[in-house]
Parts: C-alpha cells; structure tokens; sequence
C-alpha cells in the first residue's frame, strides 16, 4: 500500500553522451540532463555532451519512452560572449526540451523573456538557499524548479519548501562539488580556465601524470603538484580541490579542501520525499554508461520499493563512490565538514 505522505519523487539522472542517455532511460529515469558541446554547460570536457543533432535524437528517444530532457545551460557567460548563450537557449526551445537549468541572471531574463512558456530550472550553481533567494528568481525569471545546494538538512529542506512557491530537486548520489557548488576559482587559478565560465574543471590538457623508476606516481594540473601515490595505490582524475598538500602546519600530505568521497542519500530517501523534493538528482555526467546504468537501476528499485510501502534492501554502491568512501553530508548533520 502506498504511504500517502510521501509524493512520488521525479528521478533526475545523468546523460554525459548519447549513448549514456539511452542507458539512463532505460534504467528507468524519470528525466535525463545534458548539454551541448560548449562552454554553456558546467561539463564541457571533450568527448563529453550532445551536438545540436544529437540533442534532437535523444529527445526523440527519451519522449518515445515517457522520460524528460533538461537542457544544462549553468555556466557564466563572460562580457562579449553571450551569443553562445542565446544560441543555446534558442536551439532547446526550439528542439522542444522540456526544461532549461540556467545559473546566470542574464541567461535566465533572456530565456524568460524570449520564451515565456519554457520552462525554467535554477541550477545549484546559482546558490540560492533562503526562501528569499529562490523566491526573487521566481518572481523575476517564473522559476519552476529549484535545484538545492548540498549545504541543508533535511529539516532545513522541509522549512525552505514550506515558504517557495516552486518545486525542489536535491542531489541523492555522486561528487558532492562543495567548492561554493561548482563556483571554483582553484582550477581558473591554477590553469586559466574557469569552472563557472568555460564548463572545465581540470581541463584535460593541463593534466599530467608522472611514473618514478619505482613506479610511484605524481599527478600535476598545470604547474602544480596534486597528489603522489605509491606504486598500486588508487590514484583518481587530478582535480585541484582534492589534492593532498603538504602545508606550513601540516608536514604530510593532506586533503586541504576537500576529501574524495562521494554522496549517497540513499537511507534518507523517504525522509526527502516527506520533506517535499520533487526531484531526486544523481551527479555524473562525467561517468561511463556502466555507471549510469548500476547507479540508475538501483534508485528506480529503492524508490519504487518505497512508494509501494516496502521496506528495500539497499544495494551496495561503494564501488562506484570517489575513493570508495561514501557520506550523508550535511544533509544528517551540520558537523560534517
């Protein structure tokens, strides 16, 4: 029997490629979000995202199966170079997207006001988690849809969706991007190019991996050392918020900003849905069609268990976590750092 005090909750997964897209549908999303090639997208890493034409397939085959597109459009557009933007807005209202995550005030008004019936997303990039926050960009923009950032418990939550007049959707599983939510100035720092504003977090180019005669590695985002492991020891994608630094008060290597270790909400899925988030979101547009697919999977079965009054029994995702270790975050408690 259905509990009903709990709504049944949209599953938000990842499509870093087209053919991620069609795993994640088939997996059972609700919804799928992607971007196109370029800079107006927070993943702008080659091999990554969807040509204008790929975009039309994969609305094609998401529709035909009942599931949504979300159209990435969360980066920053610097002064002189908004066209790219508008371009983007235009071909996903064109192509028939069912929303637009935007972050950018001058992206959302221009979205607003061009197409006043499409509709809009906020995405975490944007940072608003007072009431206030969100309800300015309701009132300014007809937001529809809030993505949180992943700062509030889940009574925090519940008090934020008493007062707003849209819906929330929270991140369940994946990176946990507390650098101010993916707002990071390290990488710009150390390589010039900018999470907010060019979509690439570490780019590619500026990675390099150096082996010792003893095998150890060292791992470098431009001209900055990120971490060294020993031979056989696990080492990740060099991102600089994530390094292990030697530092003045720390004479060994520790993780400064942020450990690598991954969300995973699901034993709090049924006190979300109580709280009243509409849209369950899964992190990783960056991840093989594998992941998509174990990870997907696995929430359709929790989520569906719990909307039937069962009691499921958790699957074991640590092996698709980073570092293979997994948090509630601040979701449980405020002390997590």
């Amino acid at each position: 029997m259905k509990q009903p005090s709990m709504q049944r909750p949209e599953l938000v997964c990842p499509a870093g490629t087209p053919a991620a897209l069609r795993t994640a549908v088939d997996a059972g999303a609700d919804a799928v979000y992607c971007g196109f090639q370029n800079a107006t997208n927070a993943r702008n890493f080659p091999g990554l995202n969807f040509t204008p034409e790929e975009m039309k397939q994969g609305l094609a085959y998401a529709h035909e199966r009942g599931a949504k597109v979300l159209l990435a459009a969360n980066t920053f557009p610097p002064a002189g170079k908004f066209d790219l933007w508008k371009q983007a807005i235009d071909m996903a209202h064109g192509f028939g997207v069912d929303a637009i995550i935007v972050a950018d005030i001058g992206v959302a008004d221009y979205a607003h006001r061009t197409y006043p019936d499409q509709r809009l997303h906020l995405s975490v990039q944007a940072g608003a988690s007072s009431p206030e926050a969100i309800k300015f960009y309701c009132r300014s923009f007809d937001i529809k849809r809030v993505v949180l950032p992943r700062i509030l418990t889940v009574q925090e939550i519940k008090a934020v969706h008493n007062e707003i007049p849209c819906e929330i959707e929270a991140f369940i599983f994946g990176n946990i991007g507390m650098m101010a939510e993916g707002r990071c100035s390290l990488t710009n720092y150390a390589t010039g190019i900018s999470t907010n504003m060019d979509g690439v977090c570490s780019p590619a180019g500026d990675v390099h991996y150096d082996e010792d005669k003893d095998r150890n590695l060292t791992t470098r985002l431009g001209e900055f050392t990120i971490d060294c492991f020993s031979c056989g020891e696990k080492a990740g994608y060099p991102t600089i918020c994530k390094g292990r630094y030697v530092t003045k008060d720390h004479k060994e290597p520790y993780y400064a900003f942020e450990e690598p270790i991954s969300l995973n909400l699901t034993a709090l899925l049924p006190e979300l849905m109580k709280a009243g988030v509409t849209a369950l979101k899964i992190e990783g547009r960056q991840r093989s069609k594998a992941y998509v697919e174990a990870v997907v999977s696995s929430f359709r079965e929790t989520i569906d268990a719990y909307m039937n009054g069962e009691e499921p029994e958790l699957n074991d995702l640590l092996a698709l976590t980073e570092g293979n270790k997994q948090t509630e975050g601040a979701f449980k408690s405020k002390r997590w750092r």
